[in-house]
């Protein structure tokens, strides 16, 4: 079976005055279809550049990175935005909604740009808001809005979802219904889904836990057994 997401020697630098900053530093990794995958690091590991790469935001200065078929790392400028559109849904810490939608409009933005959008509302029933639709993000909790920015991106129907530390910006108990909703959403739809945090305890959530240290990858973990969400503390 071949790989679903496939880095192959992954470089990213900066260059800060004189100095050379490795964000990206011959990455290698593979992930599976279907798979809940946790990149967990020290702030400055290259988890965001990672994921920014492979969701086509950022371009890698050499080496590959490949999602199924497509070669991203080679894509130009107007196929990355396709690639972006369609195939990709990011989940950011900050919710990044249009305060003057109301849920389900923030959704059916993202639905009205792609090929084969999910019912923007089924989403919303699926994320618990069946009743929260038609309030705009300022009458919402912040748990309920990260739900709204999950429905939108999921909404996209993507090949695979980005999370960038998608409960940094929520309560305990509501960081954990959030992180319950994203690994249902992996096991129903079959749907990859990355997690990017610096909480090492949801690694034990993870079907695969890739570790980042200084830009490279340190080790890569399998977990034959992942715990639910709710057995989990931290």
């Amino acid at each position: 079976m071949q790989d679903y997401v496939v880095f192959q020697d992954v470089c990213k630098y900066y260059q800060m005055g004189e100095q050379l900053i490795k964000a990206a530093d011959q990455v290698t990794f593979t992930i599976d279809q279907g798979e809940f995958c946790v990149m967990v690091g020290p702030s400055g590991a290259g988890k965001t550049t990672i994921l920014n790469m492979l969701g086509g935001m950022d371009a890698c200065d050499s080496g590959l990175i490949r999602l199924e078929d497509c070669v991203v790392s080679q894509l130009t400028e107007k196929q990355l935005t396709d690639y972006r559109r369609h195939e990709v849904g990011f989940v950011f810490q900050f919710y990044n909604l249009v305060q003057n939608l109301t849920a389900l409009e923030n959704v059916e933005l993202a639905s009205e740009i792609c090929r084969n959008p999910l019912d923007p509302k089924e989403v919303l029933e699926m994320v618990g808001l069946a009743d929260r639709m038609h309030n705009f993000p300022a009458q919402l909790s912040g748990g309920e809005q990260q739900r709204v920015a999950i429905a939108r991106a999921l909404a996209k129907n993507p090949k695979i979802l980005l999370c960038d530390e998608p409960t940094g910006a929520l309560d305990y108990e509501t960081g954990k219904s959030v992180l319950k909703l994203l690994h249902d959403s992996c096991r129903q739809t079959g749907r990859t889904v990355i997690v990017i945090t610096h909480n090492q305890a949801l690694t034990q959530m993870a079907d695969r836990v890739i570790h980042l240290r200084s830009g490279r990858v340190a080790k890569v973990e399998r977990n034959a057994n992942p715990l639910p969400i709710e057995r989990i503390e931290w």
